[in-house]
C-alpha cells in the first residue's frame, strides 16, 4: 500500500511507503492530509507521562516545503507498462484489446528511419500488427493509426505508475487529469 505524497500546494511528488509517510509525520512535515486513514503505528511510551506515541497515516498527505523542480516541466518516464495503460491495452492498428504479455511498444516512425523512443512516437500494438508494419511508417505500410499518441500529464503519470491505487487517491488524481485524457474513457 502506497501513500500519495503531495507538495503543500497539492502537486503530486511521489508514491511513498507507509514507513516513509511515518517519517514525514514524526518530523512534523505533514501540513495537511486527505483521504482515509490507512494505517496506525504505535510507538514507545513517554517515560514521564506513560503515554504511548501513535501515528495515524492517511492515504494522501501534503508536506512542507516547496519543490525545487517545477513538476510541469517534468516529462514522465516511458515504460511499456505505462504505455499500455495509457493506450488502454488497445492495438493502435487493429483496435483489439490484448493482455500485456502479448503487446509491444510500436514506434510510429521506426528506428530504421531515424525514429526516436518518445511518448509522441510510440503506441501500443499487438505482435502480429507490429510484425506486419515492420520497419515502415503507418502510411508506408497502409496501416493507419486508430488513435493518436500523447504525453501523459503529471496527474496521469501518477495514475499510470501505480497499479494499486486506493479509491480516494484515484478520485483525487482523476479530478485533475485533462478532459482530453484517454484515462477518462
Amino acid at each position: 500500500m502506497k501513500v500519495l505524497k503531495l507538495s503543500a500546494q497539492g502537486l503530486p511528488q511521489s508514491w511513498i511507503s507507509l514507513e516513509q509517510a511515518v517519517i514525514h509525520y514524526a518530523a512534523a512535515e505533514v501540513r495537511w492530509e486527505m483521504g482515509a486513514q490507512i494505517a496506525v503505528f504505535h510507538g514507545g511510551h513517554n517515560a514521564l507521562t506513560g503515554a504511548q506515541s501513535i501515528i495515524t497515516v492517511n492515504s494522501i498527505i501534503g508536506t512542507k516545503g516547496v519543490p525545487s523542480i517545477n513538476p510541469f516541466h517534468l516529462k514522465p518516464g516511458l515504460t511499456n507498462a505505462k504505455l499500455f495503460a495509457r493506450d488502454r491495452q488497445l492495438c493502435a492498428y487493429c483496435g483489439e484489446q490484448f493482455d500485456e504479455e502479448t503487446l509491444t511498444r510500436e514506434h510510429i516512425i521506426p528506428f530504421a528511419q531515424n525514429g526516436i523512443d518518445t511518448w509522441m512516437n510510440v503506441v501500443t500494438a499487438c505482435r502480429p500488427c507490429n510484425h506486419r508494419k515492420s520497419h515502415r511508417t503507418p502510411e508506408q505500410a497502409g496501416m493507419p493509426l486508430l488513435y493518436a499518441p500523447y504525453v501523459p500529464s503529471l496527474w496521469e503519470d501518477f495514475i499510470l505508475r501505480n497499479r494499486r491505487i486506493l479509491a480516494d487517491q484515484m478520485e483525487f488524481l482523476m479530478a485533475h487529469v485533462p478532459r482530453s485524457s484517454r484515462l477518462l474513457d
